[in-house]
């Protein structure tokens, strides 16, 4: 079951339910994508329409963000759980180390990808890290980084380029990967690396992520911006 936001789809789903369903499409011979659902990413797709195509055409939306919890218990929707993109990214390691798949991480600065995967590595014993790439390239480069996934045979991607680019990456070169499951990211290498801390347990569990990497990167500031937006919006056009 899906709720929509601003014409873009997210999953009601539970972490676990979710962690099911990519099970289910890694016997799948064909790429997945995986969005992530969040106010940001919904007000931008009304600007780029190549961006909404791409979230149109996902497999699952994760519902990721309060923004959007918050705009469905306002408009009477279903909608009561995130599944934020670090937690679900984990997840995904530790199915892949239980099940052997191997997994490839895409992103981030030089090196951070690297670090993020052997952090996994290390915390999920048996994860497979198929490679690693840091996402400081050309755009005309991106077609060689899907050749040397599909070369690692990684079965599970996470790309961390952030949006509207790693969107667009999974869309024009997710079939040369040849991966069963391709996951959008964001920032999340640079928490896994070490590189930023994560928010302490109580600013998660309010569901305020967002103010907390406020405070650590305060050039962030604009881009809070767009939720008052996507709240007002979202209620309007669901009434």
């Amino acid at each position: 079951m899906k709720e929509t936001f601003l014409g873009v789809p997210a999953d009601i789903v539970t972490l676990e339910e979710a962690v099911d369903r990519v099970r289910a499409m890694l016997s799948q011979n064909r790429p997945h994508f995986l969005a992530s659902i969040n106010p940001e990413i919904c007000v931008a797709s009304q600007q780029n329409s190549s961006l909404r195509a791409t979230l149109l055409a996902a497999d699952l939306g994760l519902p990721d963000g309060v923004g959007i919890v918050l705009a469905s218990r306002l408009r009477g929707g279903r909608l009561r759980q995130r599944v934020t993109g670090i937690d679900f990214l984990q997840a995904l390691c530790a199915l892949a180390a239980r099940e052997g798949k191997s997994v490839f991480f895409f992103g981030g600065a030089d090196g951070v990808a690297a670090a993020a995967a052997a952090n996994m590595a290390k915390q999920y014993p048996g994860l497979q890290v198929a490679g690693t790439q840091h996402g400081y390239i050309k755009p005309a480069e991106e077609g060689d980084v899907a050749v040397k996934i599909a070369a690692a045979a990684a079965q599970i991607v996470f790309v961390g380029l952030g949006s509207p680019r790693q969107e667009l990456f999974v869309a024009l070169h997710g079939e040369a990967t040849a991966a069963r499951v391709l996951m959008v990211v964001g920032g999340a290498f640079d928490v896994l690396s070490g590189r930023l801390p994560r928010a302490p347990h109580l600013y998660r569990r309010l569901g305020a992520e967002w103010l907390y990497r406020l405070f650590m990167e305060p050039r962030r500031w604009s881009r809070v911006l767009s939720l008052p937006r996507f709240l007002v919006l979202a209620v309007i056009k669901k009434n």
